[in-house]
């Protein structure tokens, strides 16, 4: 791939919480590089840096040292984020909730109304539209949050253990939404896990282990 496909760069990134002897590093080192298009799984157990990792390419984090770089044209609404909790605000319904990123970039209601619409019908969730996030399960809400990231129609989509409290079938309905949401917009997916059924669905997979990001894999 060309300089232009490249997103975002980790050169070395690390990040320590705390100080002294209370200092605990969650990444040391990383290296990586995203590109649009890519399908990337991060996979390792619980505490074993991935998320922390993910902050630290959506800018949620800085390094404490390295660097992380990315493309002067990735604006903040060119990041999707979707997180293992829904997020879904409780006082909105659905549609509203789908549409609320274009609401904030300040396009007009209706327009944003209808992207949110068309975004949910990609997902299958159309007719939860006018529900309220309490009135749908948890994998509605999460292919919900699914939308909401492909209604933004974002570059780069950052999705971190998006199917760990989900049953096996409901979790795959959840990834074939983000891999429609990144297939339709055409942006880079990056999911963190620790399922390695969820890592197999994505075409490279890192490793990371005890905060260390290990080489590249590639899926068969």
């Amino acid at each position: 791939m060309s300089s232009d496909d490249l997103l975002v760069t980790c050169t070395n990134a690390a990040l320590t919480f705390g100080r002294g002897p209370q200092a605990v590093v969650a990444v040391h080192g990383a290296n990586l590089e995203i590109f649009a298009g890519d399908r990337l799984a991060i996979v390792g157990p619980s505490g074993s840096g991935k998320s922390s990792l993910l902050h630290l390419i959506a800018g949620l984090e800085q390094p404490t040292s390295g660097t992380v770089t990315r493309d002067s044209c990735l604006g903040a609404y060119d990041i999707g984020l979707v997180f293992q909790s829904d997020s879904l605000v409780p006082a909105l319904n659905v549609a509203e909730n789908t549409a609320l990123p274009l609401v904030l970039a300040d396009r007009p209601e209706d327009e944003a109304r209808q992207a949110a619409l068309e975004a949910l019908a990609l997902v299958d969730t159309a007719d939860l539209a006018d529900r309220l996030p309490e009135e749908i399960s948890g994998g509605q809400a999460q292919r919900v949050a699914a939308a909401r990231v492909l209604a933004q129609g974002p570059r780069l989509i950052l999705a971190d253990e998006p199917t760990g409290r989900l049953d096996h079938t409901t979790g795959a309905r959840v990834l074939d939404a983000l891999l429609t949401a990144a297939d339709h917009t055409g942006a880079a997916l990056v999911v963190t896990t620790h399922d390695p059924a969820v890592a197999a669905r994505l075409a490279v997979r890192r490793t990371m282990r005890d905060g260390r990001l290990l080489v590249a894999e590639e899926v068969s």
